[in-house]
């Protein structure tokens, strides 16, 4: 367990190769920089699934991402009371409900930075086994967004989109450098690769995680991250900037065959949210959590008008009903 100002982060592997690699990749860039390694490690923006993976029937092939009866629980509090949903290839998901529900648990799950107590997660039909993982071996990679953007403070914003490309890839820092220009366009951003953090707005910060989510290594046969997972995107955004994050994910975003490895796109994403308009215009199939279960699923345009009075309640927004506070 590693932690750094308000990032905490576990780093365990069952797989040692992976774990080292993984580390030592993060313990060079801070020698590199002269800060603190943790601040790294607590940090990493680039999760990948599990290195040990046990190989299941594919009876649904378009099903990227499974969760089976997952459960999770910090000390005496359970969190996860057998979760089941699937992420399918194409699809823009919303994962939404009460605060304190689980939503952001079950999305760490999904992305490999928490293993659950209980149940099964699976990627393209083979079992996860741990945390840290080789896409290579999956043939799926995932991006995660943390709500805070999770950016280095003390880094470029070019520093900050590129980071796992200027320790891990064969491209000069030129080519590198290009390529986050370029990603930096894609989001809207344009010459701020020497600003720092502390010179970008919330909505700016935001765009700057995203690219590094979707920024990948063009010297090498795979492509960039096929899911992303999204973290309260749009959460302390004021409602123009949260519309100009939603669009963005929705860009980045092609549904249909020709989305899967297409550079430059991404195959499927799921959002954590709160945020009305987000669900309206980000997502199209809605997974509703509460009490760390799953108690409705459906489409976008059903959310308003569902008999369930859980459901019912949350989109109106009113005081009355199930949930409580």
């Amino acid at each position: 367990m590693v932690e750094h100002g308000a990032f905490i982060m576990e780093v365990s592997s069952p797989n040692p190769p992976a774990y080292n690699s993984t580390v030592f990749c993060l313990l060079g860039q801070a020698r590199r920089t002269g800060l603190p390694s943790a601040g790294y490690l607590s940090c990493v923006e680039s999760v990948k699934s599990d290195v040990s993976l046990l190989r299941e029937p594919e009876d649904e092939p378009d099903v990227l991402i499974e969760c089976r009866n997952v459960c999770k629980s910090f000390g005496d509090k359970q969190i996860l009371r057998g979760v089941s949903l699937k992420i399918r290839h194409g699809e823009a998901v919303g994962i939404i409900g009460p605060s304190g529900t689980g939503k952001s648990t079950i999305l760490k799950i999904m992305a490999g930075l928490l293993a659950p107590d209980k149940g099964e997660v699976l990627i393209r039909g083979k079992l996860r086994n741990g945390l840290v993982s080789d896409e290579e071996i999956s043939g799926l990679r995932i991006g995660l967004v943390f709500q805070s953007a999770a950016l280095f403070d003390s880094l470029t914003v070019r520093e900050n989109v590129g980071f796992l490309l200027y320790e891990n890839s064969t491209m000069l820092e030129d080519q590198i450098a290009q390529l986050v220009t370029e990603t930096l366009a894609a989001v809207g951003l344009k010459e701020v690769e020497d600003r720092l953090p502390s010179e970008l707005s919330g909505g700016m910060k935001k765009r700057v995680a995203l690219a590094r989510s979707i920024i990948f290594d063009t010297t090498k046969d795979i492509v960039e991250p096929e899911v992303l997972l999204y973290d309260e995107p749009t959460a302390g955004l004021d409602p123009i900037a949260s519309t100009v994050v939603e669009d963005l994910i929705r860009s980045v975003h092609v549904a249909g065959e020709d989305a899967l490895g297409k550079p430059g796109k991404i195959a499927s994403y799921v959002v954590v949210t709160h945020q009305h308009s987000t669900i309206k215009r980000a997502v199209d199939r809605l997974i509703f959590l509460y009490e760390g279960k799953v108690v409705w699923q459906g489409m976008t345009h059903e959310f308003s008008t569902s008999a369930n009075p859980i459901v019912r309640q949350f989109a109106s927004g009113s005081l009355d009903g199930p949930i409580r506070y």
